[in-house]
């Protein structure tokens, strides 16, 4: 899967864009189109086809009008990612759940942005390291802390157990890409693909060799009809890292 990365376009015009203050001459015609809309087409068309072929010029065939023109209204494909990044990222504010439970609050943030990998998976081929400045991933930030805020966290242990859940929700979510992409590239389902590759198995592997893997791997087979299921690890791992911040938590008020 081909990366970009977020926060790799010219940082005061990347800022303008997404603040919406950008200038604009006062001579000329008016624009055809706003910087939103833009930004809304290039969504669609990620959604649809990824980013791999993902370009202004494909961008601006889909909206029918030439790839120059859409340069008025975003410089480079980098400042466009960070528009669309920030874009989608307020999907999830009206999901999170104001609540005094903070684990339930943890939880809809992380029920939230699992959503938003499924409606969006080319996420997964943004690296955010540098995340986009923009009003819908500051307004998410907060809205994330706020639900953590005054649990008995410090403020560094706050950022810490937010970069927690989400990073367990995207590195789940991953599995999900990456099982789907295997599908498309073979043409085979999992259970096709073992099927066949069974029998080469069997006349090479003693499974005796391995009783633990054999007992493990049938029992998780039988219970997920597959051999892994991304939204069971998801909803396990999710329990065990509330456990351990419920432990913390208690902790410090014991």
């Amino acid at each position: 899967m081909a990366i970009e990365h977020s926060g790799s376009g010219d940082p005061r015009r990347t800022v303008e864009l997404l603040w919406g203050t950008s200038p604009r001459s006062p001579k000329g015609p008016k624009p055809r189109l706003t910087v939103a809309q833009v930004t809304a087409a290039a969504v669609a068309l990620a959604d649809a086809e990824g980013l791999q072929g993902f370009s202004i010029r494909r961008l601006a065939d889909t909206l029918g009008v030439s790839a120059m023109s859409l340069y008025t209204y975003v410089p480079t494909k980098a400042e466009l990612i960070d528009l669309m990044v920030d874009h989608v990222s307020g999907e999830t504010l009206g999901a999170y759940r104001a609540t005094d439970d903070w684990r339930a609050g943890l939880e809809s943030i992380a029920q939230a942005n699992w959503i938003l990998y499924q409606r969006h998976p080319w996420l997964l081929a943004v690296s955010r390291a540098r995340s986009p400045l923009g009003p819908n991933v500051m307004d998410k930030y907060e809205r994330e802390l706020s639900i953590i805020d005054g649990i008995g966290l410090t403020d560094v242990e706050m950022d810490s157990v937010l970069s927690l859940v989400l990073g367990h929700t995207e590195s789940t979510a991953r599995r999900v890409a990456d099982a789907a992409d295997a599908v498309r590239r073979s043409g085979l389902t999992d259970t096709q693909w073992w099927e066949q590759s069974q029998p080469a198995l069997d006349e090479v592997v003693d499974a005796s060799r391995y009783p633990t893997a054999q007992r493990v791997g049938e029992a998780s087979g039988q219970a997920h009809q597959a051999a892994s299921d991304a939204n069971s690890a998801f909803g396990f791992g999710l329990a065990r890292i509330l456990d351990g911040i419920e432990a913390l938590v208690a902790g410090r008020r014991g």
